[in-house]
């Protein structure tokens, strides 16, 4: 069965939203062509349902935006729902290509997946963050397969086959990467919705702060991990110290064993 980055993949490439100022500059023009209405549509939508979500704005509402009439708006979308599923039909696109283009790799490191994942979300909510906005809503669509959720639950598929392999080559319990990958996933978006609206620090430096909690938490994983404070079975683990690890994930040598 195809996945999610399969049905975007081949897709013609999306149209990007810089153009959007100037269409929507051009509203009160006398004369628009079909395609220069037909864009300038999509981008007063895009914006409204980023900022308002799809049950909020109304055909009115758009029409209004893009001083036009409503039958304009129902001309070349049939409605609201046509407009937004054109909207996140494009924006799935466009995130769909930063995804591909960050996992259609073989034999890398698995840090570098990492990497290269968490950059490629940050870069598509640098680049777009009104699609980014309306993606994240997940306002329901017509196509479940396009749906925001399920594209980022095939990019945790393919991130947890990459770690898969690794942890049987160092000898963890591969059973647990797929949970591992939702992780990982979840955390890069649910930070970059956080990082969307207050952009204080450059999307380098964020992508460095999520990778350095993921991968040290990986480079440093226990095979049989426990809960120490809280829970049933968590006393008896408080009382046992803090294991300390080197940086390169091994276990540290007690000064006793190192003199024994």
């Amino acid at each position: 069965m195809p996945s999610s980055l399969d049905h975007y993949a081949h897709r013609p490439k999306p149209g990007r939203a810089r153009g959007c100022e100037k269409l929507v500059g051009m509203a009160n023009a006398s004369r628009m062509s079909s395609y220069q209405r037909r864009e300038q549509l999509i981008c007063v939508g895009r914006a409204l349902f980023a900022a308002k979500g799809f049950e909020s704005v109304s055909v009115e509402e758009i029409a209004a935006t893009a001083k036009v009439s409503k039958p304009i708006v129902y001309e070349h979308f049939g409605g609201k729902e046509g407009l937004y599923a054109v909207v996140v039909d494009r924006e799935m696109r466009a995130l769909n290509d930063m995804l591909l283009g960050a996992l259609r790799a073989d034999d890398v490191h698995p840090r570098q997946i990492v990497e290269r994942t968490t950059l490629a979300l940050l870069t598509y909510i640098e680049e777009n963050t009104e699609g980014f906005q309306v993606l994240a809503r997940d306002s329901p669509t017509t196509d479940p397969t396009s749906s925001f959720s399920s594209l980022l639950g095939d990019v945790s598929t393919r991130v947890g086959q990459i770690l898969e392999e690794w942890f049987k080559r160092q000898k963890l319990p591969a059973k647990n990467a797929p949970y591992y990958a939702q992780m990982l996933v979840g955390m890069t978006v649910y930070t970059g919705q956080y990082w969307a609206d207050r952009r204080k620090l450059s999307k380098e430096q964020l992508a460095a702060l999520i990778v350095n909690l993921a991968w040290n938490g990986l480079s440093r994983m226990e095979a049989k991990p426990t809960l120490r404070f809280e829970g049933g079975k968590a006393t008896k683990a408080a009382a046992a110290p803090e294991p300390e690890h080197h940086p390169d994930g091994e276990a540290a040598t007690s000064s006793s064993d190192q003199t024994s």
